[in-house]
């Protein structure tokens, strides 16, 4: 049911449009060490079917993540004297942000993301929250508390720590699908995907488990994959909603549910051609055809 809904959102192609219309997409992430995360989120999120993909880094990020793609428009201020500023800039470009891949535990960087993640707050625009992103809200869980057009993408440990953080007592793991419906209550009913065997996502109101096929190989990089895809399918999600094209269920837990879906189904196809050598490059080769056989079909 879900999957039927999701086709309704994906938006036509064709020859009328402008470059843009589908989606543009920013990550704010990227650091010395971490180069590769926010190219793997804002490649796929091209993949997937946006126009344009803006990767916001540190300086010294900047060459290497260019180097991997022409394709990123790549703006090294992350660690800038005026970051939040030359950053918002661009916000009124934007129909999705993705905050985290790559980002850093730097604490001038973290400072930069809850400032950015407040701006875009004001403008109304998607933001899902991953990696470093969620280290910053299991800090400070207001900087997007009760936030409408927020999703958070834990796997266990960064949902396990957010979760400890707001109880302020360890987590019973006997049953994770109540544990997802709580914590999201406590985030303000935003929508969060506990990443696992089962994808389990909620927005509080109950759990929707995505079971689509994966493997059994868990490579570093199939959490940005999800991510950057998200990034495009809540824009399109929430556009469907405002037009009314979908009605009655929570457009950022349906964009949620099909990031998921796409995931597993990459990680699913890549895996029958390479086996135990899969490795998130080869799962984004097949974002086209795993989103032809959920979406287009």
């Amino acid at each position: 049911e879900i999957l039927s809904l999701l086709k309704t959102i994906v938006p036509p192609l064709t020859s009328k449009k402008h470059k843009g219309q589908d989606g543009r997409i920013g990550i704010i992430g990227g650091c010395q060490d971490y180069t590769g995360a926010p190219y793997f989120a804002a490649i796929s999120a091209l993949k997937v079917g946006a126009d344009l993909s803006h990767v916001f880094c540190t300086k010294d990020a900047a060459a290497v993540i260019k180097s991997y793609s022409p394709e990123l428009i790549v703006h090294p201020v992350l660690d800038g004297p005026n970051a939040v500023e030359e950053i918002e800039k661009w916000l009124p470009r934007l129909h999705g942000l993705v905050v985290g891949p790559g980002l850093g535990r730097e604490a001038a960087l973290l400072q930069t993301a809850q400032e950015v993640i407040e701006k875009t707050k004001a403008r109304d625009i998607p933001i899902v929250i991953d990696a470093d992103g969620l280290w910053l809200v299991s800090q400070q869980p207001s900087v997007i508390q009760g936030y409408r057009k927020g999703i958070l993408t834990p796997n266990l440990m960064e949902f396990t720590r957010l979760y400890e953080s707001l109880h302020h007592q360890p987590m019973d793991s006997t049953d994770q699908r109540r544990n997802v419906v709580q914590l999201s209550v406590a985030m303000g009913n935003i929508t969060l995907v506990l990443k696992g065997e089962q994808d389990l996502i909620s927005d509080g109101s109950g759990v929707m488990a995505c079971s689509v096929e994966g493997s059994g190989r868990r490579c570093g990089g199939q959490g940005d994959l999800l991510s950057g895809s998200l990034g495009v399918l809540a824009h399109w999600a929430h556009s469907a909603s405002t037009a009314g094209t979908i009605r009655s269920v929570n457009p950022s837990a349906v964009a949620a549910f099909g990031a998921c879906a796409l995931t597993r189904q990459c990680n699913n196809q890549a895996f029958q051609q390479h086996g135990r050598s899969t490795t998130t490059s080869d799962m984004i080769q097949e974002i086209g055809s795993a989103f032809r056989k959920l979406f287009e079909s």
